[in-house]
């Protein structure tokens, strides 16, 4: 089936099911819009972090063990920098520098974040579009029993050790999303919307934070199917199990469902969550969703859009929105 694929993403975990989809669909059908929740200034650079991880993932540049960052990277700035008593909780490799150079150049020479990213993903050789939610500032912040913390003071400087009791999306409600995002949701050949196992609450929020996106996500004719990022009782990867159970919710995709509602139609869950009870208006769909080599990445890409087609052509799609 044909038509543009748009997936809403964070930084490692969704990056890994968008690779998937970057393999298997063709190279003007798939649509990335990165979460910039986490987006800071640091060094005097503009840093966006999820936005880079995707663009290092798709162009083959990632670093295969952490997930982010660039592969076969030094560190001489870093070193540098530490010995003249400098800043180092939040570390950027000598080639990673360059991204955030010129991010930064070109952000202060008055071009969008969505300008800057599309022309980088095209000297990169990635023919997915990509696209920040917004070029406008939404920032992340976790209220915690060591106060409000930023994201990256919370996640990479104090290693998400503070207990959470809230989150907070700054600036959402009056952020603008980008056109990109807003132009595949109102594309009436739009095939499926994929919302990427990355941390519901950390990742994929911040761009439903913004009413703009879940009005015209209500307003979409395609399917809407998400990727649980738990299995079993645990997270695959990162803070999620943590902050769930802080929140005082159910480390479960049972939650993950119930977060989603009203968004989503179906919600792909892991083989050992087959036997959970979804709500009566999501479709659960039963699929291995942990991704540890390439070939998991593309099965799982295939199993949502073979999901999202089946939907698609089902007269009475199950969906609140």
């Amino acid at each position: 089936m044909k038509g543009q694929v748009l997936a809403l993403s964070g930084g490692v975990g969704g990056a890994k099911l968008v690779l998937g989809l970057a393999r298997i669909l063709d190279a003007d059908d798939l649509v990335v819009i990165a979460n910039t929740g986490d987006d800071f200034r640091h060094l005097g650079f503009d840093i966006s972090p999820d936005v880079d991880t995707l663009l290092y993932t798709l162009a083959g540049l990632a670093d295969p063990l952490q997930g982010w960052g660039r592969h076969d990277e030094t560190w001489n700035f870093m070193a540098a920098l530490e010995r003249l008593g400098g800043e180092t909780w939040f570390r950027l490799g000598d080639a990673d520098l360059a991204m955030h150079v010129e991010r930064t150049r070109r952000i202060a020479a008055g071009e969008t974040l969505t300008a800057i990213t599309d022309d980088l993903r095209q000297r990169l050789g990635v023919t997915a579009r990509i696209a920040p939610m917004t070029d406008d500032m939404v920032r992340t912040q976790i209220v915690t029993d060591a106060g409000r913390l930023d994201f990256q003071t919370y996640f990479v400087r104090r290693h998400c050790k503070p207990v959470a009791s809230c989150l907070q999306y700054l600036g959402a409600e009056s952020a603008t999303p980008s056109p990109v995002l807003l132009d595949a949701l109102s594309d009436a050949h739009l095939r499926a919307v994929v919302i990427c196992p990355s941390n519901p609450y950390l990742s994929i929020e911040p761009i439903l934070a913004m009413p703009a996106v879940r009005k015209a996500l209500a307003l979409c004719s395609a399917p809407v199917i998400a990727v649980s990022p738990i299995i079993g009782n645990q997270a695959v990867k990162g803070p999620t199990a943590k902050l769930m159970k802080e929140l005082g919710q159910e480390v479960s995709s049972a939650t993950i469902a119930r977060h989603y509602r009203g968004l989503i139609d179906a919600l792909v869950v892991d083989v050992q969550d087959a036997q959970m009870a979804a709500p009566a208006d999501i479709e659960l769909v039963v699929e291995p969703t942990l991704m540890l080599t390439l070939e998991d990445r593309e099965r799982l890409a295939r199993a949502v859009l073979v999901a999202a087609d089946r939907m698609s052509a089902t007269p009475k799609r199950a969906s609140v929105r």
